[in-house]
């Protein structure tokens, strides 16, 4: 589950959890690697991180993937946990990388961003790397993670070897608190982190935090948007956490769900901000991937942005989980996954097309925050535009009890993005939607 990718070329790799515990990590890091554009895929596990893998640790979570042009280093970082040992010691987490020199095909053992201390609990890390020849920080990766031993204390490193070695870590200018950052990187270098902050106690907000700097210092935490959200009856762990891209223009795009435009806060909507700059954001725009008051359920979106166009032709894919009854409970939640795109920035949207489901609820491994298929999803764009996303599917057991099975899967040759438009971004949407399309128009999945 929880897989995050990228795409370089005619590479896209993808990285999950496998094996997840009821109480957080998993046996360890996966990865699946196309060099053909997505035709076909090579799996396996990362080397030297879990006992499982000939490593020291106990688990591994929260893997991310990133590409560095200049070194030519795929790079996976993850989360690395000791549970407490024997006699039982305290949990510690560290934030390591994992390299690939070879297209993402082979994988070295890991290497440490930053070592946990005793009192210290690292999660959620990052990883985005700077791939602008134009850029003066060109090669530059970087990496966020939040220390939850101390409030979520939002922490960047820097590495400008090809993340051989890693730089000490970085706060905000104003000591931000926050979880879930994603740093993307503009083509003059400026590095913008979106992130769900905690600006204070009993407060979340989606906010941003730049640096002009090469990762040398960061800014103070600016506000996006304090989100609403809906609160499922089923137990579903969907945490708001944003997911970030940026286009070729520099635009950076923001994505989460929210029920701000939904009578009474019903159900909640994937929601757009956009910025320039990384310290002003536009209004909050709703995507119409079902009509206000449809009574549909959106969550975990993970968008995928033409790099190399321009905003008012930037390509948008943007795949979510939904419940087609925001109302539903445990028994009767049937969970589905979407797609929907734009070729104009945004600014207009395609109908929504389901990619998997509908799937019970029941069939996903149960952790201590509910029902779980990840924290996140992912989705990438070749540079024809035609995107891949990856997301977990969960399928019926074959005994009760029985271990969980859930996969990776993707759509068998990708999912265009230059058609379509119809829908204004905010809009109602279409009554009906994909109900009316023929079942056999759906795009078929390949595991």
């Amino acid at each position: 589950m929880e897989p995050d990718t990228y795409s370089f070329g005619s590479t896209i790799v993808s990285t999950f959890q496998v094996g997840r515990f009821f109480n957080g990590g998993a046996s360890n890091i996966g990865w699946a690697t196309s060099t053909d554009g997505g035709a076909t895929w090579t799996n396996g596990f990362l080397p030297g991180i879990t006992k499982l893998a000939r490593g020291p640790y106990d688990r591994a979570s929260d893997p991310s993937v990133a590409f560095d042009a200049k070194h030519g280093v795929w790079m996976i970082s993850s989360l690395a946990i000791i549970t407490g040992g024997s006699p039982p010691g305290p949990i510690r987490t560290n934030v390591v990388v994992s390299r690939s020199t070879d297209g993402g095909l082979t994988w070295e053992g890991p290497r440490m961003v930053r070592r946990g201390g005793p009192h210290s609990f690292l999660d959620k890390n990052w990883t985005a790397c700077d791939n602008h020849p134009s850029s003066p920080f060109y090669g530059n990766c970087y990496t966020e993670f939040d220390d939850a031993g101390s409030g979520d204390l939002i922490l960047m490193s820097t590495s400008s070897d090809g993340g051989l070695h890693w730089g000490p870590p970085r706060t905000t200018a104003d000591q931000g608190h926050g979880l879930g950052g994603q740093p993307v990187v503009q083509p003059n270098g400026t590095v913008v982190v979106s992130i769900l902050g905690f600006p204070s106690f009993f407060r979340a907000a989606i906010q941003a935090f730049v640096s002009t700097d090469g990762g040398q210092t960061w800014g103070k935490t600016v506000g996006i948007s304090v989100p609403r959200t809906f609160t499922e009856r089923a137990q579903i762990r969907n945490p708001d956490l944003p997911s970030s891209e940026v286009d070729g223009s520099g635009r950076v795009y923001v994505v989460w769900y929210d029920c701000r435009f939904e009578p009474g806060c019903s159900a909640n909507d994937i929601v757009l901000s956009t910025s320039n700059d990384g310290v002003h954001w536009s209004p909050v725009r709703r995507v119409p991937t079902d009509p206000i008051g449809s009574g549909v359920d959106h969550f975990t979106p993970g968008i995928g942005v033409s790099s190399d166009r321009p905003t008012r032709s930037a390509n948008i894919g943007l795949t979510y989980y939904y419940l087609p009854d925001a109302n539903c409970t445990n028994a009767t939640c049937l969970l589905d996954v979407g797609f929907i795109t734009s070729r104009d920035g945004g600014a207009t949207w395609t109908h929504h097309q389901k990619l998997a489901g509908p799937m019970n609820v029941g069939w996903l491994p149960f952790t201590t925050q509910g029902y779980m298929y990840g924290d996140y999803i992912s989705t990438s764009l070749r540079p024809d535009t035609v995107a891949f996303p990856v997301f977990a599917v969960a399928n019926p057991p074959r005994h009760q009890p029985a271990p969980r099975r859930v996969a990776m899967y993707t759509v068998a040759g990708g999912l265009g993005t230059a058609t379509g438009g119809e829908l204004s971004a905010g809009g109602l949407g279409s009554p009906g939607g994909l109900a009316a399309v023929p079942s056999a128009q759906f795009p078929r999945t390949a595991n």
